[in-house]
């Protein structure tokens, strides 16, 4: 563990000193009260959950053999009305259940229980900060999660363990009312932020201490938020890397390092060690009985190794032709209403900026193919009943004239 500062001319105001030290002695006086927290995708790697965009490991480059046009697609709400399959993939890969949470996760909702959590703002649509415990009014995901779920045409919202079975079982999930497709509250490209992120803003003008973790403040308007505190309340960044405007300000701790052994330093030094770990032991009933086991002894590590073969996509490429999708692209396609208004909801994607443009597009005359070609959508082949009775009045009409 690498714990490091930034060198600054400038001396702290607030704090005795730009370190974990004084970050603790901070922590133990009157003078926080209100902490706020800013969470990336750093925080849930040690749960086993891949990022997005490592070369072997990551998700992108586990669905890179369904064709995607690019790798972002699988986040994008106009593929996703043509083709939902790579998102169903990767929604079987994460959904809610098969991890664990991890130590830095129960080290917020301590922060919870000791009465200094205000908000949790979070990128991560893994739903790991609700199954650590940390209390939902806390929470504010920044790019929705799979809490819950709706059609995206109607905007009917759909069962929560309907959902499940459909995602488990590698299954479709379409709306009991129109027809149309279900997904997850997860802000796509091309949607609104939610509603609650928008409203919680204003927050971080009541922090007493800004918190970042795992993130690489490059995905927009989040990353702005870091910005948005007051010059005297102190800054922290826990990650690998230094990111953002960490160490412009007189007050900023920056420890590097990974985001569960710092936690488990500050808690140390806190004394909330037992707590912490207390804590985590308890998450261990929240993973689904039927994925990996985890011992209550070990930290959740990330495999090194990608695995040769993922038996999801193989089942998921398999189901392409029985998922209405035939060979000239989606079939009997429910179609969007003239005028509608999205869900609020996004990933964690760091290569596009977020939007808060609500669009509407209409389901394109041409689709793609499995093999990522475009071709116009055909219309149904009649049937041997249609053909034969069309004969029959053919003869009619002949017999008629002659």
């Amino acid at each position: 563990m690498n714990f490091r500062r930034q060198t600054r001319s400038n001396k702290p105001k607030v704090l005795s000193a730009n370190d974990l030290p004084a970050l603790v002695e901070f922590m133990k006086s009157d003078k926080c009260k209100n902490v706020i927290l800013m969470l990336g995708a750093g925080v849930s790697t040690s749960a086993g959950i891949p990022d997005f965009r490592s070369p072997e490991t990551g998700l992108y480059s586990n669905l890179a053999r369904l064709n995607l046009p690019h790798p972002e697609a699988v986040f994008e709400i106009n593929f996703f009305r043509r083709n939902p399959v790579p998102f169903y993939t990767l929604a079987h890969e994460l959904y809610p259940g098969k991890f664990r949470p991890t130590i830095t996760h129960s080290f917020i909702r301590l922060l919870a229980e000791k009465g200094l959590l205000h908000t949790c703002f979070t990128q991560n649509i893994d739903t790991l900060e609700r199954r650590a415990g940390v209390p939902e009014e806390k929470i504010i995901e920044a790019h929705g999660s799979f809490a819950t779920q709706r059609c995206i045409y109607c905007h009917e919202e759909y069962d929560d363990e309907k959902m499940r079975e459909h995602i488990l079982s590698k299954k479709i999930a379409k709306c009991d009312s129109c027809g149309g497709y279900v997904k997850p509250d997860i802000v796509f490209f091309g949607e609104a932020l939610p509603d609650n992120f928008i409203g919680a803003v204003p927050n971080l003008r009541y922090a007493d201490l800004l918190i970042v973790m795992g993130t690489s403040l490059t995905v927009q308007p989040f990353a702005s938020l870091a910005d948005r505190v007051d010059y005297s309340c102190p800054r922290v960044l826990i990650n690998l890397d230094l990111v953002g405007s960490f160490g412009s300000r007189s007050d900023d701790v920056v420890l590097l390092g990974k985001c569960d052994d710092v936690v488990k330093k500050i808690s140390k030094e806190l004394g909330w060690e037992d707590e912490l770990i207390r804590l985590w032991n308890e998450t261990e009933a929240t993973v689904l009985s039927d994925t990996a086991h985890i011992k209550p002894t070990d930290l959740p590590v990330l495999p090194k190794e990608a695995p040769e073969e993922s038996e999801t996509l193989k089942e998921i490429e398999k189901q392409l032709e029985k998922l209405e999708l035939d060979g000239t692209g989606l079939k009997d396609a429910p179609a969007p209403p003239a005028t509608s208004s999205t869900p609020a909801n996004m990933p964690s994607a760091d290569t596009k900026p977020l939007t808060t443009d609500v669009t509407s597009t209409p389901v394109p005359k041409e689709t793609l193919k499995t093999d990522g070609t475009k071709v116009p959508i055909s219309a149904p082949e009649p049937s041997e009943d249609q053909v034969n009775k069309s004969e029959q009045r053919a003869e009619t009409t002949t017999e008629n004239k002659l």
